[in-house]
């Protein structure tokens, strides 16, 4: 029996690891990640090497901003499941679930995002266009992940630490590469094609992880 517990934990928390990267891939890859980046840096002609150190500057400003509300969560996560941990059994993939499908009615209905043409005009210095790209990526937090960071309250603090690493590398890694990826194709690719598809399979995939934390706890 005590076996049997260890492996559902075990599951639960394969399942949380692999939701989080998931999430984390797909997210990198949503266009208002990188579209004002390389939007501005085709109109400056900032070099390739340029727009990835600029890149790195902004990814990690966005994964430093997302972690601060990821903790906060995973910090309330681990309370409940102190105090409260049969309810907290089905909290944590309804909340999940929610998540899930409020991300999947929010691509159907949000206007795609472009980028405002005062910023891509020229003259305009680049310290001034880097600072507005920064506080761009620091206001608006992942939130798509918080519902991972919340589950993983349920196992303690480690795995709220071991969703943050996952997060934090892959959504770096992620967001450098294709960047690099798009740097020549930029004018090529279809943003809002790409931008509704990553966000249904967001959506879908934290609706997954829900469901399966519903019958593996």
């Amino acid at each position: 029996m005590a076996s049997f517990k260890i492996f559902l934990i075990f599951a639960t928390m394969i399942q949380i690891f692999i939701g989080t990267l998931v999430v984390s891939l797909l997210h990198a890859l949503i266009p208002s990640h990188w579209i004002p980046l390389l939007t501005i840096s085709k109109t400056y002609r900032w070099s390739k090497k340029e727009t990835l150190f600029m890149s790195f500057y902004l990814s990690v400003a966005h994964v430093l901003s997302s972690l601060m509300v990821g903790f906060v969560l995973g910090w309330v996560g681990i309370t409940i499941q102190k105090n409260f941990e049969l309810v907290f059994q089905w909290l944590s993939p309804s909340i999940l679930v929610i998540f899930g499908l409020y991300f999947l009615w929010r691509h159907h209905t949000h206007h795609h995002f472009h980028v405002d043409d005062e910023l891509v005009q020229p003259p305009v210095r680049k310290r001034q266009l880097f600072l507005s790209l920064m506080m761009f990526m620091i206001l608006s937090p992942c939130l798509e992940i918080t519902g991972f960071f919340f589950g993983a309250g349920t196992h303690g603090i480690y795995t709220v630490l071991l969703v943050g690493l996952i997060y934090t590398f892959t959504s770096i890694i992620t967001m450098i590469l294709w960047v690099y990826f798009l740097y020549n194709r930029f004018q090529k690719f279809d943003a809002h094609r790409w931008e509704h598809r990553s966000g249904i399979l967001t959506g879908w995939t934290i609706i997954l992880t829900g469901i399966l934390s519903f019958f593996i706890h």
